[in-house]
């Protein structure tokens, strides 16, 4: 028989000793005494042995239970812990098997070749945009004073070789400068001395 099954026909006895109590003990509340009151009170002190008998029975059988579902749920516990143990091992046999294939002195020499790449990249890139003939340090100063005598002379008039309404250093510079003696001749290469 089932320890629960067990356990609530106990408790069934119990009410049922409790109602027979209940009723002795309303009996002897109405009762003289006597003989009579005696005889019930008797009886109701051995209904009382009775219930004692059976509510330490449950008490038994309920520790019993308690006992017997912390032993499951060691046990399941134990279950989950080595199901834990063995995920543990297969992965920790995978990562090993993983990294064995690794090999950090090529992983460093990746990295400095990336690096090296990026400076690389750098230099070329600095070099490319290196400006040519123009100072570095500008001055400010120096730029807000060359503007404001530009607008100056476009102000006074046009300087010598400008256009009408164009400052000389927007004029057209494609026409061969006036000291150059014969224009290029198209189609025709010269041989570089040497």
């Amino acid at each position: 028989m089932h320890v629960d099954t067990r356990i609530e026909s106990i408790d069934v006895k119990l009410a049922k000793l409790n109602a027979e109590l209940t009723t002795y003990q309303q009996r002897l509340a109405r009762m003289r005494d006597g003989p009579g009151k005696s005889a019930i009170k008797s009886k109701a002190l051995k209904v009382l042995q009775q219930r004692k008998l059976y509510e330490s029975q449950r008490d038994q059988l309920q520790q019993q239970s308690w006992n017997m579902e912390q032993a499951g749920m060691l046990q399941d516990n134990l279950k989950n812990t080595m199901t834990t143990v063995e995920a543990m091992k297969t992965t920790t046999k995978e990562l090993k098997k993983q990294y064995g294939k690794v090999n950090i002195d090529k992983i460093e020499k990746l990295q400095d070749e990336m690096a090296d790449l990026m400076d690389m990249g750098n230099d070329i890139q600095e070099s490319i945009s290196r400006s040519y003939d123009v100072p570095e340090d500008v001055d400010e100063a120096e730029l807000d004073a060359e503007l404001e005598a530009l607008g100056e002379e476009v102000e006074m008039g046009m300087g010598e070789g400008e256009m009408e309404g164009m400052p000389s250093f927007m004029v057209d510079q494609s026409v061969p400068p006036t000291f150059v003696d014969e224009p290029p001749e198209h189609g025709k290469v010269k041989e570089a001395a040497g």
